[in-house]
């Protein structure tokens, strides 16, 4: 399986000096969901600005599909990266219908292609076709997210970035959009990657997890390489599932 994601020696200052990311090499294979954990600030959505290519490392590569960031044409790498963040932004003067196939009609698709692809994506993330004339505002908040991932599929693209996308939600709906989500993945077999505060949701959707303190990947694996891990960070973060299984 070649690697989809490919982050080589890459390092991140702001004009100030302070180094957001450190000397950062990672590999993320194709159709693999990676999950990112950290502290705020650490660097975790910085990575995605740099995968999609928001921000050009100072140092090191950034490799899509075998290619530089810098010798992708912007659009056209972004063309095959959805991306799903917390604020979902949807466009308050557009139906859900209108969100979701807003990227395909800058692509100039046919009107009647956007409408299968919209109602298949409808179905797709679990939700009914009643709802594409609705408007946002009249969307519960698990609705909006889906609609979110609904116009970050639109294109059907290879990566599919996610910032926090179910941080604003309550945990019951978190959990069910969790669940739904990994069913959705076994399906596309997307190269994901998950920037999430949770360790649980982090188990949850990351096949691995990478977790970043101060700029550095400090441990990269699955749940035992975690629990095994004498690394402080490491540990500090498995403390936070304590309180779940008391």
């Amino acid at each position: 399986m070649s690697d989809a994601i490919v982050f080589d020696h890459v390092s991140f200052a702001y004009a100030d000096g302070r180094v957001i990311v450190d000397d950062l090499d990672l590999a993320i294979p194709a159709g693999e969901p990676f999950a990112l954990v950290g502290r705020s600030g650490a660097g975790k959505s910085t990575l995605l600005r740099l995968v999609n290519r928001l921000a050009l490392p100072a140092s090191g590569r950034v490799l899509v599909d075998g290619r530089d960031t810098r010798e992708w044409e912007p659009i056209a790498l972004r063309r095959r990266i959805g991306f799903v963040q917390q604020d979902v932004g949807l466009f308050p003067h557009m139906t859900v219908a209108e969100n979701i196939g807003l990227l395909a009609r800058i692509e100039h698709w046919p009107a009647d292609r956007i409408r299968r692809r919209t109602d298949e994506l409808l179905t797709l993330v679990g939700l009914s076709a009643d709802l594409r004339d609705r408007w946002p505002d009249e969307l519960s908040g698990g609705q909006q997210q889906r609609v979110g991932v609904a116009r970050a599929l639109m294109l059907d693209p290879p990566v599919l970035l996610m910032d926090e996308p179910f941080g604003a939600l309550d945990p019951l709906t978190r959990l069910a959009l969790r669940r739904e989500f990994r069913h959705l993945q076994s399906t596309l077999r997307k190269t994901v990657i998950i920037v999430t505060h949770d360790m649980l949701e982090a188990f949850e959707l990351g096949d691995r997890i990478g977790a970043i303190d101060e700029g550095r990947l400090v441990a990269v694996g699955g749940r035992r390489d975690f629990e095994a891990s004498t690394h402080p960070f490491v540990r500090a973060l498995m403390a936070t599932l304590e309180p779940l299984r008391s």
